[in-house]
């Protein structure tokens, strides 16, 4: 018998998985393959809200337990996906430079907030009022990391790449089963797709579509990411990433000619070199109505669990939900509060018919 079906294989999905693996328990995963939200997600490890200057939520201990995760992951595969990366925010007046020495005087903030002013951080990039520099910032390459995980499972037979069929589902005394596989326990996370999972019904997923451009721009000599209306990030020979558009109304998967329009419009106002869009890629990140993750036990069926609504800050939030989630499976510890799924279980007993 498995100890977990896990369906989805996003960073809920990966982290569950891994856990699992660390702790010697066996799992399986069903992922259809498609492009999904984390693998177009920045995936940037970033503990500070760069609108606002303010610390975003848990993020010192989401921080540190994502660093030491990730390390275990490289190591686990033997790849190289998560590196240092220096961010700076553009600033567009003396008020926002006085924003952030404020900020800086936190206590929590201190020590992320740079208080030197940085004059250029390279060639192309327009900065009357200087920049300011986020200290312990990291970059993980998911795309690269899940990729590395699927070839891994998928040659050791722990991953089908599929649909799951939510009517080939039986919940037993003693678990779950699943066409031939028997689990103690079956832990969804699907992301936005949990629209259409039955078990679900009701549940506060609203889902936050972003776009980001590919653009080449070989006179633009910038090694840093830098905010400023937009996010933009090399990504090597001459290319770079520029992002993201926040859309909550429209849930398709395509790109958009408006979401462009946008981005180019920012770019335009960042940018003294010219450019060219080579590509331009959408996904919808799952958000909730309280913006915080969705983690726990099902309220009428015990054996199905839930990992889901980690936002913008995925990569982040990951590593720290799964370790609450695991340690409910294992030990009955509750998961904090703001991330418990229990929050909503009314909602979802009441879809339900309970």
């Amino acid at each position: 018998m498995l100890d977990s079906i896990i369906v989805g294989l996003g960073l809920a999905g990966a982290a569950a998985a891994f856990k699992l693996e660390q702790e010697g328990k066996r799992f399986h995963v069903f992922d259809p393959g498609r492009l999904n939200a984390s693998k177009v997600a920045g995936g940037v490890m970033n503990p500070v809200i760069l609108k606002r200057f303010t610390l975003a939520w848990k993020s010192n201990e989401q921080l540190e337990t994502a660093r030491i995760f990730y390390r275990e992951m490289e190591q686990y595969l033997q790849t190289s996906f998560l590196s240092p990366v220096e961010i700076y925010r553009k600033f567009a007046s003396v008020q926002e430079q006085n924003n952030w020495f404020e900020a800086a005087d936190n206590h929590q903030l201190s020590p992320f907030l740079d208080t030197r002013l940085h004059k250029k951080v390279g060639n192309g990039i327009s900065g009357s009022f200087s920049f300011g520099k986020v200290n312990h910032t990291a970059r993980v390459q998911t795309q690269v990391m899940l990729s590395a995980l699927e070839n891994k499972w998928r040659s050791e037979g722990k991953l089908s790449q599929e649909s799951f069929r939510y009517e080939d589902l039986q919940l037993t005394e003693n678990g779950v089963q699943y066409k031939d596989l028997t689990a103690r326990n079956i832990i969804f996370c699907e992301g936005f797709g949990v629209l259409h999972n039955p078990y679900f019904k009701g549940i506060p997923m609203i889902g936050n579509k972003g776009e980001y451009l590919i653009i080449e721009a070989p006179d633009l000599q910038l090694e840093v990411m830098v905010k400023a209306g937009v996010f933009i990030s090399p990504t090597g020979n001459g290319r770079f990433v520029v992002g993201a558009t926040y859309n909550n109304q429209d849930k398709t998967m395509q790109p958009t000619l408006q979401a462009r329009e946008e981005l180019e419009k920012k770019l335009s106002e960042l940018l003294e070199v010219p450019y060219q869009v080579v590509d331009q890629i959408a996904g919808i990140r799952p958000t909730t109505i309280d913006r915080r993750p969705l983690v726990g036990q099902h309220p009428v069926y015990p054996r199905i669990f839930i990992s889901n609504g980690f936002g913008s800050r995925g990569v982040l939030t990951a590593p720290m939900a799964t370790a609450a989630l695991l340690d409910l499976m294992d030990h009955g510890t509750p998961v904090p509060l703001e991330m418990d799924v229990s929050r909503f279980h009314k909602r979802i007993r009441k879809a339900l018919g309970f």
